[in-house]
């Protein structure tokens, strides 16, 4: 079977050229939607991958009405795959992956995004570690303070309840409950 997908972005605009293109293409059936392209959760394009086939072609008039990105086309290209169906793309000849060619312009496509990725990685790390070398501390702010760690440690040495501890500085007994124990506060707080 031949499925059309048709997308425009706004209420505004009209989904009735790209369906006279798909029409003219042969297209069996047209999934059409107006929602932006940059959302994830578009019903139609669901419906449309949910009912592919062995078999089934998927044709759309441009790649920009399936995807906005190109890690976006290429994990609906890999749902598309997987059915067993194939892709083609109108106005977008090399993307066709009916052909020899097609399917080897989006092998390289697909190589391309995660080298990409794959750098965009190692520098983010190359980053961190750099900022984790100046200091620089990542994840969630600490709840206490060094002098309050250093105060609740006393306090909760001498036997003081978690719970009435916790509630001086705002936070849950398990907060306290985790804070390091050392037999001796001041080292633990300066840790």
């Amino acid at each position: 079977m031949i499925i059309g997908y048709a997308r425009v972005s706004t209420d505004g605009q009209t989904l009735d050229a790209q369906q006279a293109m798909l029409k003219a293409a042969g297209v069996e059936r047209v999934y059409a939607e107006k929602i932006s392209g940059a959302r994830s959760d578009r019903a139609q394009l669901a419906k449309l991958l949910k009912a592919l086939g062995e078999g089934d072609t998927v044709i759309v008039t441009r790649l920009d009405r399936l995807a906005r990105s190109t890690r976006d086309l290429l994990n609906i290209l890999h749902a598309i795959a997987k059915a067993g169906a194939t892709f083609k793309s109108l106005a977008d000849s090399w993307a066709d992956t009916t052909t020899p060619h097609g399917r080897l312009m989006v092998t390289i496509l697909g190589g391309l995004a995660e080298f990409e990725r794959e750098l965009i990685k190692a520098r983010t790390d190359d980053g961190r570690r750099r900022a984790m070398a100046n200091g620089k501390r990542f994840g969630r702010k600490p709840k206490l303070t060094t002098h309050q760690i250093a105060e609740a440690l006393r306090r909760r040495d001498a036997g003081e309840p978690l719970t009435e501890i916790a509630k001086t500085y705002n936070v849950s007994h398990s907060t306290i409950s985790r804070l390091p124990y050392n037999g001796n506060a001041e080292i633990a707080a300066a840790e």
